[in-house]
């Protein structure tokens, strides 16, 4: 491995490192506000200024810049110093000084490199410039005088989400970030951009105002809204659940999450369902819980086991539907199903109804076959994946049901189980490389499953994975399907 020195220390890296990953290689800390690992690098900010030798007598961006065999890393030397100064007082000439009223007050990281790395004081007096606010949708609430114009957000919606609907116009002193014409962001995964956006220029609209960083207390858990189980983290204030922010997860989520994740938390206090009812004359009144569980175990003691049904809900948890197996199996109760849409899977082996490839092992996959599956909409975190490996330029992906955009191209096959019989004997390039492909997979989603014919398209997409070698995947729309069959959660003999 090549060998660089940072300040003096020798450290190994690997090959197409950048200066600024060798330098977090040896404990130091660079300040940055533009450049992002997931993302591609811009340069645009040069808060990460660094000496390296041999090299031009100056400061240089350590994150567009390679590292190679050799070289002295310098990253806080003088001349380091200054040129930081130097940056961090540019970008404060026309940034409001509003951190009192910006909700990303206590988490920024301008505020936080402002101390680090900033002057005393400012030597501008003039006037500040300001910025028209932009539409972005009804999620990101904008404050654009507080850009810095680190392109983040633009990178994210166009590299990761694959919708271009934030860009940047004009230039010099006059540059903004907007969405053109007003339009909203059309992305399942835009609010992502508050996460990235490292100043207050990007914020959450309906958790505007609420509460400070300092004052919640911060759970970590795992998200329901969707199969994937996305890490994420539950910040409250009291009794009350204010917001949901991603957690790290390489194997699942990297470190985004959906709108629908995110936003999900305001089902908590608005029209919630939080005390049982029991119908009396054709109507619902409220009651207690002791009333509730009286009312359920005199109907149970007046019923034949056989026309007993329980039904566990996609939200349920395996701990609970494993407490209702136990409880209705030793009444008699065969009439069980976790399976709420009609889905065929649940006999057979495991492997039938898993994810077999794993998350983060789809990157992996050289040929994807989706059927009956829109994983824009039900798995944005996974549909990111797979643009990111098709940018890559090493994925091919072909689709058997509902045409949509999906962010990426593919090869389109019709619907039904006829449409899936027919691709062996296809032509095209999908259906050649197939033949030859060295990790193929196919994604049967929830829509190819409780169909009148889901059956036979069962049947044939099985089929079609054996032929062509294809790891079988089935992508849930559920939380609790997996943990349900694994458990067993469906209907016994005479059920």
């Amino acid at each position: 491995m090549p060998i660089a020195k940072v300040d003096g220390v020798e450290v190994e890296f690997e090959a197409g490192m950048n200066v600024l990953q060798v330098a977090e290689l040896a404990g130091k800390e660079i300040p940055r506000f533009c450049y992002h690992e997931r993302l591609s690098i811009a340069g645009n900010c040069r808060m990460c200024l660094v000496e390296v030798k041999p090299g031009p007598p100056k400061p240089q961006a350590s994150c567009a810049l390679p590292a190679a065999e050799g070289q002295e890393i310098f990253t806080d030397t003088p001349m380091v110093r200054k040129a930081r100064h130097g940056v961090m007082e540019f970008l404060l000439i026309n940034h409001p000084l509003d951190c009192p009223i910006c909700d990303q007050g206590g988490e920024c990281d301008l505020q936080d490199q402002a101390m680090g790395y900033g002057r005393d004081d400012s030597r501008y007096a003039d006037n500040k410039r300001a910025v028209e606010e932009k539409y972005m949708g009804p999620l990101i609430k904008t404050v654009m005088t507080r850009c810095i114009q680190c392109t983040r957000c633009v990178r994210f919606i166009t590299e990761v989400a694959g919708v271009p609907d934030i860009g940047l116009i004009s230039r010099g002193e006059d540059v903004e970030i907007t969405t053109y014409l007003d339009k909203a962001v059309a992305s399942e995964l835009s609010a992502n951009v508050i996460d990235l956006c490292p100043v207050g220029a990007l914020t959450s609209k309906p958790y505007a105002f609420n509460a400070r960083p300092w004052e919640l207390k911060k759970t970590e858990s795992v998200d329901v809204m969707d199969a994937l189980g996305s890490a994420i983290r539950v910040d409250a204030r009291g009794p009350a659940v204010l917001r949901v922010l991603p957690r790290t997860h390489e194997a699942v989520n990297e470190e985004w999450i959906s709108d629908k994740t995110r936003y999900a938390v305001d089902g908590l206090s608005r029209q919630r369902l939080d005390r049982p009812f029991i119908r009396q004359n054709g109507k619902l009144r409220a009651a207690t819980w002791a009333e509730a569980f009286d009312a359920v175990a005199t109907k149970l003691a007046a019923t034949s086991p056989d026309r007993v049904g329980v039904i566990a809900g996609d939200l349920q948890d395996a701990e609970s539907m494993k407490a209702a197996k136990d409880l209705f199996g030793g009444m008699g109760v065969t009439s069980l199903d976790c399976r709420q849409d009609g889905m065929v899977l649940g006999d057979g082996a495991r492997e039938s109804w898993l994810f077999n490839s794993s998350i983060q092992g789809i990157e992996n996959a050289d040929y994807v076959l989706i059927v009956g599956a829109n994983p824009r909409l039900e798995a944005p975190v996974l549909n990111a994946r797979l643009r990111k490996r098709w940018m890559a330029g090493a994925l091919q992906v072909g689709l058997v049901g509902e045409a949509a955009d999906l962010t990426y191209e593919y090869a389109y096959f019709g619907s039904g189980a006829s449409a899936l019989n027919g691709i062996a004997k296809a032509k095209g390039e999908f259906v050649t490389g197939l033949k030859s492909a060295k990790n193929p997979a196919i994604i049967v989603g929830a829509g190819a499953l409780n169909r009148p014919d889901s059956a036979a398209v069962l049947q044939a997409a099985a089929a079609l994975a054996k032929t062509f070698g294809m790891t079988w995947n089935v992508l849930h729309s559920a939380a609790s399907r997996v943990g349900g069959l694994d458990l067993g959660f469906v209907p016994g003999e005479g059920g």
